[in-house]
């Protein structure tokens, strides 16, 4: 780590020295100059919600934050939120059907548990670790990414990153519409429309809608995916709006649980094979009810409030595990799971914003309350036991499809409910020309009162957090900031709605990170640059008792190391650069797996799923006022998928293409091609690496959009 904080300061100093005048500096409020070419973007001064509930800049905020905007997003071609945010600084897929598809790493941590998911700031309590909404981009204004710590923000969660989605708002002013319709490889099929403006003179609206098919490029791979995200906005007073918005998704992914290896190999030939039942299930339906209230009090007073309704339905009925014995040379299917999850959410989220003087100084401080209260239902065919224990044999180039069979009945296992409450507060205050400090805390309270729908037993828990951030801003330059933070989270053990008698004698997991960066626009602001080294110390994590296999206790420790880069340049003649590089050195101080009854220490592996190193490239260009080109690539270092840290995912490097040609004035035609070079990859892994998620082969993708 000291190699890092060392070449962070030399970054510092020679900057410093270089613009030790005396001048008043503050951190700019302007964007960046854009070529006529650009779509919307967010740079470094734009404010966003990625870093602070005080509405900074990234300039202004003491962490590392990213920003990408929805058009940037479609304009990659991206079909997931998980593809756009895997772009970004330090951040991979690791999502597979069990969690939704949607399970990211940051920073050494991974899973749901770690990488908080929220669609416009607010929080599904995720249950067994499962995440399905938003559904796709079409309806992104921008997605925020803040990486490291952000339980001072958000609760319990928020150890390696947050990624918040904001949908499209309405916007007053004549209405727009815009259309869409894509066809490409593996039949899949676009429909779309978005539409918003004024209703009246203090009525505005936004809809979109967006309705995807697709063949899919595994045997029995069809998938479907239908979403609906509407919002109406009442401009009651000047200084008073409200906004009621509604969304909905309904998914049915394509239900590949991998490829199997064979003695150990990825075998090409099974590259398309789908080894699941014909029966299978995997449906997820959500939706998202919010009424929002904006009130500018006075010129120093602002408050807001959010009353919304969370619903998720999602089930399972797959034979998930493929397994190869090296003795037999047989494969054989098993893993029967049929699981359903039922959950309703009801919250409200009331904050206070004031700018007043602190001991004399320029002060601006965000206090809140937030309550939710979680209704969460499981059934399953638990414990899971096949008919056939030993597996069902297959034919690895022809397998039988066969129906789901379990030798236990699906039933009703266990619900819950959970109450939670938080406080918080934030405060930026300027503590010079060139200094500003931001800080903030936190306490969650949370009781879990479990009915276990089997035995008639129930069980409870109640957990409190304690979180907090200071973080210093130096104004180096106007165009250039250092920052210092420290920061806290919390993590759960499992999923928190879901947590089971055994799971709920134990308490939160904590961290701290240290992390210093630079942040700098250049080049008349057409170039961002930033630089972030930090330390994260995860304790309290549930590892096997060497004295007594069969108990857990709750002593082990997790670190990682890591720096980041990212550069941002808009050249001459209408070429666009984005790139970034992370290394994190991530692994276990303490923690030791039983193994056949054993205790096996795996002190200095590194954690599962989590690269050393990424990078991303994206490069575009105006090559007329009418035609923009564009390709990319994604680099994701190697991979455990064992905490021996015996299997491996190996590394891969995918290209994606793009081009779009305004061929009237009102539309547009685009091209999008998808894993250019056609690699086989592993994008993720499941049941201990014996399976590989295998990324999509090369597609096209044609669109065709029509405004008006």
């Amino acid at each position: 780590m000291n190699k890092y904080l060392l070449s962070s300061l030399c970054l510092f100093a020679l900057n410093h020295s270089a613009h030790a005048d005396n001048a008043p500096l503050t951190l700019p409020t302007g964007t960046i100059t854009a070529l006529a070419n650009d779509d919307q973007t967010v740079s470094l001064s734009t404010p966003t919600s990625a870093g602070s509930r005080l509405n900074l800049s990234a300039m202004e905020t003491p962490a590392s934050v990213e920003s990408l905007s929805g058009e940037q997003v479609r304009a990659r071609g991206d079909r997931s939120v998980q593809d756009a945010v895997s772009r970004s600084t330090g951040i991979s897929r690791t999502g597979t059907p069990g969690d939704g598809g949607t399970s990211l790493q940051a920073r050494g941590f991974t899973g749901q548990s770690s990488v908080m998911q929220l669609y416009d700031g607010n929080r599904l309590y995720t249950g067994m670790g499962t995440v399905t909404f938003p559904v796709d981009t079409w309806s992104v204004e921008r997605v925020d990414v803040l990486r490291g710590p952000a339980s001072v923000l958000y609760g319990e969660g928020a150890t390696g990153a947050v990624v918040n989605v904001i949908p499209k708002k309405p916007f007053e002013g004549e209405i727009e519409n815009h259309v869409r319709v894509g066809y490409g490889s593996f039949d899949r099929q676009q429909q779309a429309f978005d539409s918003g403006g004024s209703l009246t003179d203090t009525l505005s609206y936004r809809l979109n809608l967006n309705r995807l098919r697709s063949n899919g490029w595994v045997d029995r791979g069809d998938s479907s995916s239908d979403f609906i995200s509407a919002a109406l906005r009442w401009q009651a007073t000047d200084d008073l709006s409200f906004t009621l918005a509604h969304d909905y998704g309904d998914q049915r992914p394509q239900n590949y649980f991998g490829t199997p290896l064979i003695n150990g190999q990825l075998k090409d030939s099974l590259r398309n094979k789908n080894y699941n039942v014909r029966d299978d299930k995997q449906h997820y339906n959500d939706q998202w009810t919010r009424l929002t209230s904006d009130w500018q009090i006075n010129d120093a007073v602002s408050a807001n409030n959010e009353l919304y309704y969370l619903k998720a339905q999602r089930r399972w009925q797959n034979a998930e595990n493929y397994n190869f014995d090296v003795e037999s040379q047989q494969l054989s299917r098993s893993g029967y799971f049929g699981i359903g999850h039922q959950q309703e959410q009801v919250g409200d989220r009331q904050t206070f914003t004031f700018k007043h003087s602190l001991f004399g100084l320029d002060s601006q401080t965000v206090t809140g309350v937030d309550y939710n209260r979680i209704r969460f239902q499981l059934d399953s065919n638990s414990p899971f036991n096949d008919v056939l224990p030993n597996g069902q044999p297959l034919d690895r180039y022809h397998p039988q499809t066969g129906y789901f069979e379990s030798a236990d009945p699906y039933r009703d296992q266990f619900d819950s409910t959970t109450k939670q409450m938080s406080v918080f507060a934030e405060n930026r205050t300027q503590l010079s020309e060139r200094w500003s400090l931001v800080t903030g805390v936190r306490r969650d309270y949370v009781h879990v009162d479990r009915n276990n729908l089997v035995d008639g037993s129930q069980s409870d828990k109640t957990l409190t957090g304690n979180n907090w951030k200071a973080g210093l801003v130096f104004a180096l330059t106007q165009d250039t900031s250092f920052y210092g933070q420290v920061a806290t989270s919390t993590d759960g053990i499992g999923g928190l709605i879901s947590l089971s008698p055994s799971q709920q004698q134990y308490d939160l997991s904590t961290a701290r990170q240290t992390e210093i960066g630079l942040k700098q626009l250049f080049w008349d602001q057409r170039g961002e640059f930033t630089l972030a080294a930090y330390r994260i110390v995860k304790k309290k994590l549930l590892t096997d008792d060497p004295g007594n296999p069969t108990l857990k206790q709750q002593v082990g420790q997790q670190s990682s190391n890591g720096v980041e880069a990212s550069l941002d340049l808009q050249l001459q003649n209408a070429w666009q650069l984005q790139a970034n590089a992370a290394i994190v050195k991530a692994k276990y101080d303490d923690f030791e797996e039983v193994v056949g009854g054993v205790p096996v220490s795996r002190n200095g592996n590194r954690p599962v799923d989590v690269p050393r190193r990424t990078a991303n490239l994206w490069l575009s260009k105006a090559l007329t006022d009418d035609l923009k080109a564009g390709a990319g690539v994604r680099y994701v270092d190697a991979r455990y998928a064992d905490m021996a840290n015996r299997n491996e995912l190996p590394s891969y490097t995918v290209v994606d293409a793009t081009l779009s040609w305004k061929a009237l004035r009102n539309t547009t035609l685009g091209l999008q091609v998808n894993n250019l070079f056609d690699r086989t990859y592993a994008q993720s892994q499941y049941n201990e690496g014996q399976q590989w998620i295998l990324g999509e082969p090369r597609s096209f993708f044609v669109t065709a959009d029509y405004t008006f």
